[in-house]
C-alpha cells in the first residue's frame, strides 16, 4: 500500500534503500581495506540521532538581566571561550533585504575587488544572471592583467555533486575563466566522504546530494563579506526570499572566512582546465581514500584555521581591554561577530553546540524568532524549544513557497512531508500546553519561494534584538549531521544595527500567518498515507 503510488525506479532510489546499499557496500569494501572507516558509512543511523552535550552553562551572578556593553559581554562572553570573537563597529554591518539587492551588491563588489574574490556556495546556476556574475569576474581579472590590480585572486568553492549535475553545470560555467586565468583562478569541488563505493555507483545525480554537500554560503570581496543562506542561482537573485548580511571593511572577519573557505578548498577536488578533477598533493581522496583518514586530515586542516583565529582574537581582546582600562581606546567597536562552523562528517560540531547553549540559556522573558525554509528540527533542538523557557515565534515556508513545490516525481511530495512534520510539532505544542509560548507561522508570497533561516534574540523587556544567527544552517538533521555549514552570531549594542535586525525580522513575519489547528484541516494540507509512513524514515535526508 505504501509503495503503490511510486514507480519501481523511485522506490529503488529512495533514501531508505540508500541506507541498505550503504550497509551492504560497507561489508563488501571492508575486506579491501582493513582500516575501520574506509568502507561506505552513513553519518548516523536512519532512525536515531546522537544529541551532543551542550556547552557547560556558567552564568555570572545577575548577568542575565543586565543591559548595555557590560551586560552583553557578561551574557555572551562564553562564546569567546569556544570560537573566535571579532569586534567590529556596528556601523560596518548592513542588512540586505531582497534577492535583487543581494545580486547587485555582489556584482558591484566583484567589479571593484583588487586583491581577492572568494565565493563559497552549494552551486552556481547556468542561466543569464549567473553568466553576468561570471562576466563580472572576467572583467575584474582582465583589469588585473592590465596592471590595475595584478594580485587579484579568484577562489570558488562549490559542492561536487550539485556542481556536476547535468551536461551544462557549474563546472562548465567556470571552465572558460579557469582556462584563461589559470594562475589567478581556483575552483574547488567538495565531495562528502560518505558518498563512496557501491553507494556512489548506485545513487543517481538527482539524489546523490542527499548524502551530504558543501552548504556554506560566503561571498568575499577584498575586506567586504556577505554571509547568507542564498546560493548562486537565478531564483536567489529574483524571487527566492533569503537573508543576507554585508560586513563592510571588516578585514579580520574577511580573513577568517577566506582562510576557512581556502582550507575546505584544500581538501576538495580541484577543477582542471580539461574539466577533470584531482586532489592537491598530499591530501587524502574523499571517496577513494580511507574515510577516517580523510575526515581526520580535513578536520585538522580546517580546525587549524579556527583555532589559530581563536588564539589570535583572544590575545587581541585581552590587549584591547588593557588599553580600555587605561582610557586609551573604546566605544567604536560595539559589535561582536562569532563564526560558527558545523561539519559533522569531519568531526566538527561547533555551531551545533553553540546553538544548543543559546537555546538552553534562553529563559523566561526572552523571545526568540526562529526561521527555517525547511522546518525539520533535530530532536535536541526540539526538546529545548518545547521545554519551559523562552517565547518562540517560528517561521517556515507554507507549502506553496516551499522550494520543492511543483517538483517532478517523488521530490514533489517533499512539501507534504514538511506539512506532516509541522503538524506533528504543532500537536506536540498543544499536548504540552505550550500554545501561549511557542507559535508556528507560515510564510506566504505569490510567485516566490522561501529560504530564509536563522534567529533573532530579544532580551526581556527589549523591543529590539541584541543577537542574530545568520548563515547556511536550517536547524535540521542535514545541517547538523550531513552537510558543511557556517554561520555567524552577531551580538550588538549598536541601536542602528539592532533596528535593522528588527526591521528584517518584522518584514519576514509580516508576510506570514500563524498556524492553528484549523490550518491542517484545509484541503491543500492533506498528506497521503504513504508520505506519512515514509516521512519518519526519510526526513533525515532533507
Amino acid at each position: 500500500m505504501m509503495a503503490a503510488p511510486m514507480s519501481w525506479r523511485k522506490l529503488v532510489y529512495s533514501p531508505v534503500l540508500t541506507g541498505v546499499f550503504t550497509r551492504i557496500s560497507d561489508r563488501l569494501f571492508r575486506t579491501r581495506d582493513r582500516r575501520r572507516g574506509s568502507s561506505v558509512l552513513l553519518l548516523a543511523p536512519l532512525l536515531a540521532e546522537a544529541d551532543p552535550s551542550p556547552l557547560p552553562v556558567v552564568r555570572s551572578p545577575g548577568s542575565v538581566e543586565v543591559q548595555g556593553t557590560d551586560g552583553l559581554r557578561a551574557r555572551f562572553r562564553w562564546m569567546a571561550e569556544h570560537v573566535p570573537a571579532f569586534r567590529v563597529p556596528g556601523t560596518h554591518i548592513h542588512i540586505l533585504t531582497s534577492p535583487d539587492q543581494f545580486y547587485h551588491t555582489m556584482k558591484a563588489r566583484i567589479k571593484t575587488a583588487k586583491r581577492r574574490v572568494v565565493m563559497a556556495s552549494l552551486y552556481l546556476g547556468t542561466g543569464p544572471l549567473e553568466q553576468e556574475l561570471v562576466d563580472c569576474m572576467q572583467e575584474a581579472l582582465e583589469r588585473s592583467q592590465e596592471g590595475d590590480n595584478p594580485d587579484l585572486q579568484v577562489s570558488i568553492l562549490l559542492d561536487y555533486t550539485r556542481g556536476s549535475r547535468g551536461k551544462t553545470n557549474s563546472r562548465t560555467m567556470l571552465l572558460p575563466l579557469l582556462k584563461q586565468y589559470s594562475s589567478q583562478m581556483r575552483v574547488s569541488l567538495y565531495h562528502t566522504p560518505d558518498l563512496r563505493g557501491l553507494l556512489r555507483l548506485l545513487v543517481p545525480q538527482r539524489f546523490n546530494e542527499t548524502i551530504g554537500v558543501q552548504h556554506i554560503k560566503a561571498y568575499l570581496f577584498d575586506d567586504d563579506l556577505i554571509i547568507s543562506g542564498a546560493n548562486l542561482s537565478d531564483s536567489y537573485f529574483t524571487n527566492r526570499q533569503d537573508r543576507y548580511v554585508l560586513l563592510e571593511n571588516c578585514g579580520e572577519v574577511a580573513d577568517f572566512f577566506s582562510d576557512l573557505v581556502g582550507a575546505v578548498g584544500d581538501v576538495s577536488l580541484q577543477l582542471q582546465t580539461d574539466n577533470s578533477v584531482s586532489m592537491m598533493y598530499g591530501m587524502v581522496h574523499p571517496y577513494r581514500g580511507n574515510r577516517d583518514d580523510f575526515s581526520a586530515s580535513a578536520r585538522q586542516h580546517i580546525m587549524e584555521v579556527v583555532n589559530t583565529a581563536h588564539v589570535r582574537q583572544h590575545i587581541a581582546e585581552s590587549e584591547r581591554l588593557v588599553r580600555e582600562s587605561k582610557g586609551e581606546e573604546g566605544g567604536k567597536e560595539d559589535t561582536w561577530v562569532f563564526p560558527l562552523v558545523q561539519m559533522k562528517p569531519l568531526g566538527i560540531q561547533v555551531d551545533e553546540q553553540v546553538t544548543q547553549r543559546l537555546l538552553t540559556d534562553a529563559g523566561p522573558g526572552v523571545t526568540v524568532f526562529l526561521t527555517s525554509g525547511y522546518f525539520n528540527l533535530t530532536r535536541a533542538y526540539m526538546s529545548l524549544v518545547l521545554g519551559l523557557g523562552a517565547n518562540y515565534r517560528i517561521l517556515t515556508a507554507s507549502p506553496e513557497v516551499n522550494g520543492f513545490f511543483g517538483a517532478k516525481g517523488i521530490a514533489g511530495e517533499i512539501p507534504a512531508a514538511y506539512i506532516h512534520i509541522a503538524r506533528q510539532f504543532y500537536s506536540k505544542v498543544c499536548q504540552l500546553g505550550q500554545q501561549e509560548r511557542v507559535h508556528l507561522h507560515e510564510y506566504h508570497r505569490a510567485q516566490w519561494t522561501f529560504h530564509a533561516k536563522g534567529l533573532w534574540y530579544y532580551l526581556r523587556g527589549q523591543v529590539r534584538p541584541c543577537l542574530t544567527l545568520i548563515g547556511s544552517p536550517n536547524f535540521g538533521y542535514r545541517s547538523v549531521h550531513r552537510d558543511l555549514e557556517a554561520q555567524i552570531a552577531i551580538v550588538t549594542e549598536n541601536q542602528v544595527l539592532q533596528a535593522q535586525l528588527q526591521e528584517e525580522q518584522e518584514m519576514l513575519y509580516q508576510r506570514s500567518t500563524e498556524v492553528s489547528s484549523s490550518t491542517f484541516q484545509q484541503p491543500d494540507r492533506h498528506v497521503k498515507l504513504w508520505v506519512k509512513l515514509l516521512t519518519p524514515l526519510i526526513k533525515n535526508f532533507f
